[in-house]
């Protein structure tokens, strides 16, 4: 009897390093995509420089980025449910790293442009799979402190990426910011490769009939509103108008397609599970708002506040460090609750931050205001993120995360480009890198009342659909 209690019981532990290492592997997942994103701005101007392009030249190397992760997430997301996701992600992940490399090796600044966008490919596979691997490698029971490791090393990137890249720019030049991407790629790739579960054996009725058609219209539409919202640096024309008008069409047209097709990228049904609409609604909300603490900070404690650069960094890490003490704690905090109950005490925090950053004045109420702000997001992402993954199928993980990951990049290009004008607007200045502090200041109360309106839209979402309940499969049936 000993012999066996202690075979399973060494069958336990090492299922149990087995699935620390995976999560090691998904948490790295998570932490080179938003590195990816924050470290290439610090590198702007050097690139600018070396390649004697202009900022706006320098600017597509970020947006090129963005834009193919905002394309193409739900895409990958359903090619990984149809073929395999451990496959698609090591793919990603390999995707990645050699987009690195060439990188730091181009020796033009469209070249590096390119080579970015492939780069956003991987870092959209990355995205849509390491949530939706969650659910094969950790108990039910522990999905919201996995949720929270998750978000958690997504807080790392974007702090790490600012100070890293400095550190690089000065000592090494341009290419490292690139390059640091290459040993940190090999690591996952390792881990992925070795402690991954294997893929489940995918009958041909699954692989058959991807939605090329509904994939080019999601990617063609996306793009639309991702230029409209970019084009113009919130300056809405006649060309912005127009992208939105193609948006229009391009969701009216996809609908129309996905309707009819018999394999379809996103399956309608699934939005009639009103939990899950509501859950994407609020998620690219709350990213509006989070964005627009990053566009609008800047210049207010600069310029309303008189900080230095380094007084401004150091101000403005405070709110990543707190995303990265906090994100675990929310996650267990989760695992304890019910998720729509958290998803509501996040929400209500998040009311009150905003609240606190239209009304309370200097660096003392900047910083109170942020340390309540950013405790109410981390319970809302680990919660939300939980709620969405917990009840899905199977066969539907990968597209669900992608959806989920997209209502967040949606949330962060909107609240960069319309919150960014709202500041702008409400600060009544020609022009807010000269602006006056009085300005800035008006302008910083008015983006936040704004900003605790939008949150207390996403409060009433989810208390309407905590009151009209779920049904109980992802796909609406």
């Amino acid at each position: 009897m000993k012999p066996i209690i202690a075979e399973q019981g060494e069958a336990v532990a090492e299922r149990s390093t087995s699935v620390r290492w995976a999560l090691a592997s998904l948490s790295f997942s998570m932490l080179l995509p938003s590195l990816g994103t924050s470290i290439a701005n610090v590198g702007l101007p050097a690139l600018a420089r070396a390649f004697a392009g202009s900022f706006q030249d320098a600017q597509w190397i970020v947006l090129a980025y963005l834009l193919a992760i905002t394309t193409l997430i739900v895409s990958v997301g359903r090619l990984g449910d149809m073929f395999g996701r451990r496959r698609l992600l090591l793919i990603g992940i390999l995707l990645f790293t050699l987009a690195s490399v060439l990188c730091a090796l181009a020796p033009a600044l469209w070249l590096i442009t390119a080579a970015r966008a492939v780069q956003g490919l991987g870092a959209a596979i990355m995205m849509a799979l390491s949530m939706a691997f969650v659910g094969e490698t950790v108990p039910k029971a522990k999905t919201g402190s996995a949720m929270g490791l998750l978000g958690t090393m997504s807080a790392i990137g974007t702090a790490l990426g600012p100070s890293l890249g400095g550190v690089l720019l000065a000592g090494f030049g341009w290419p490292a910011i690139f390059l640091v991407n290459v040993p940190l790629g090999a690591v996952t790739f390792a881990l992925a490769y070795r402690f991954l579960p294997a893929d489940a054996r995918i009958g041909k009725t699954q692989q058959s009939g991807f939605d090329m058609a509904g994939t080019v219209l999601l990617a063609a539409t996306l793009s639309a509103y991702a230029l409209a919202m970019t084009i113009g640096r919130g300056s809405f024309g006649p060309l912005n108008l127009a992208l939105l008008a193609a948006t229009v069409c391009g969701v009216g047209l996809f609908v129309f397609v996905e309707a009819r097709t018999a394999s379809p990228l996103i399956r309608l049904a699934a939005f009639r599970n009103r939990r899950l609409s509501a859950s994407l609604a609020m998620n690219a909300l709350v990213s509006t708002v989070m964005m627009a603490t990053l566009v609008v900070a800047p210049f207010y404690l600069s310029r309303a506040l008189g900080l230095g650069e380094a007084a401004v960094g150091a101000v403005m890490s405070i709110g990543p460090v707190i995303s990265i003490l906090g994100g675990i704690p929310a996650g267990r905090l989760v695992d304890r609750l019910d998720a729509p109950l958290v998803i509501a005490a996040g929400l209500a925090t998040m009311v009150t931050g905003a609240t606190a950053l239209a009304a309370l004045p200097g660096i003392a109420g900047y910083i109170a205001a942020v340390a309540i702000l950013t405790p109410g997001y981390q319970l809302f992402q680990a919660a939300n993120n939980t709620a969405v993954m917990a009840d899905v199928a199977p066969g539907q993980r990968g597209v669900i995360s992608g959806a989920l990951n997209l209502s967040r990049n949606l949330g962060l290009i909107t609240g960069a480009s319309v919150m960014g004008a709202i500041f702008t607007r409400a600060s009544a200045a020609p022009d807010i890198a000269t602006a006056g502090a009085e300005a800035v200041t008006s302008g910083m109360r008015i983006t936040f009342a704004v900003a605790a309106a939008l949150i207390t839209v996403a409060l009433s979402i989810a208390a309407r659909a905590c009151r009209r309940g779920t049904p109980k499969n992802s796909d609406g049936r």
